[in-house]
């Protein structure tokens, strides 16, 4: 390729380099991104987010994209991962490069395409790691969304060539290239890096790049035809992620189900261990008969029990649902404790002593 000398660009063009040094008030929408990237990392961590690295749990009750959780209805995943981050080192890697590349970018595009470059290119990023990934990771980040920013820069770079100052294109289009193969290339060998979603990102940029980007100068060649031809790609490539993700191995509404019944009987299968023995220690103060306190462990005990069993059952969930195996053990537990209370009211009511040792909970 042979380089152009400046001699080829108009005058009343800015240089480039000038533009990536844009101050935070000529790049509101760059700023605002870093801003809220960093403010929901915030949150989270008051939350019970990890400074540097915590379990999904936190991300994925934030917005991650997940399959079961993101096919269960929640597509809005998609847009909302694009703002979560596993820990400090993953968020400040980020928004060095999106303050890096944002500031030019946004202004080669404007505010209001820049903002729909990022966020759309980021939802198909992440569209995109749901179909390779979806059952597999939790995920979330701005490095597809960032990633779509060199996408676009690079058509930019090629498109307007013959426009731009030959050294600035060298070093910027170079940059890009090296930048984006080093990153792609440790998607594959280190582990937790979404890959998927980089690489949807990017190409996404390539596409929206086509779409959105305006004429640089006054010399630039008309792009109608391509324009077309990048927004009828972006809807095929659109269609086709849809018609290709996998089904869930589970829906997380069913798992978020069973969790609450599971914490529900624990909470409540201690209570009634607390009543059992208050009751017993009340009726013996008092003098109650056999009678009196068969008929109080059959109708708070045994009653407790049974209700409890009835709300697990209501929770069932598939076998596939992570915990559906504790759920089911919970309502078998739930089950004899139940029969166990009712075979100790049996036994006060016949003064056998061997059945009213069976107490619930041993």
């Amino acid at each position: 390729m042979t380089a152009l000398t400046p001699t080829h660009v108009s005058s009343s063009t800015p240089a480039l380099t000038d533009l990536m040094r844009s101050k935070p008030r000529q790049v509101p929408v760059t700023t605002g991104l870093v801003i809220i990237n960093a403010v929901v990392f915030g949150v989270m961590l008051a939350f019970g987010a990890g400074l540097w690295h915590s379990a999904n749990g936190v991300q994925l009750a934030w917005g991650a994209n997940f399959g079961p959780a993101t096919q269960d209805g929640q597509w809005w995943r998609l847009f909302t991962a694009v703002f979560i981050h596993f820990g400090l080192l993953h968020l400040a890697l980020n928004m060095f490069a999106l303050w890096d590349i944002g500031r030019l970018v946004e202004r080669l595009l404007g505010h209001t395409r820049f903002v729909l470059l990022y966020m759309g290119s980021g939802v198909i990023g992440n569209l995109v790691s749901l179909v390779v990934q979806g059952n597999q990771a939790v995920s979330g980040g701005a490095s597809g969304a960032i990633f779509s920013l060199y996408g676009a820069l690079l058509v930019f770079l090629w498109r307007e060539r013959k426009q731009v100052d030959g050294t600035e294109f060298r070093w910027l289009f170079g940059g890009s290239v090296l930048f984006t193969a080093i990153m792609l290339g440790m998607g594959f060998v280190v582990t937790g890096i979404d890959n998927a979603a980089h690489g949807g990102g990017l190409l996404a940029g390539m596409l929206l790049g086509h779409v959105l980007l305006p004429p640089w100068a006054e010399g630039s060649a008309p792009r109608r035809a391509s324009r077309a031809l990048a927004g009828v790609v972006v809807l095929v490539v659109l269609v086709a992620l849809v018609l290709h993700i996998p089904q869930p191995k589970y829906l997380f509404s069913e798992e978020l189900r069973a969790r609450a019944a599971i914490e529900q009987f624990v909470d409540t299968d201690r209570a009634i261990r607390q009543q059992y023995a208050s009751l017993l220690d009340s009726d013996r103060r008092s003098g109650a008969s056999f009678n009196e306190v068969a008929g109080s462990i059959e109708s708070t005990v045994a009653a407790a029990y049974e209700r409890s069993f009835e709300q697990l059952m209501a929770a069932n969930a598939a076998s596939n649902v992570p915990s559906a195996q504790t759920l089911q053990q919970l309502q078998a537990y739930a089950s004899e404790q139940a029969k166990a209370a009712r075979g100790v009211a049996q036994g006060y009511r016949s003064k056998e002593p061997a059945q009213i040792q069976k107490a619930p909970g041993n």
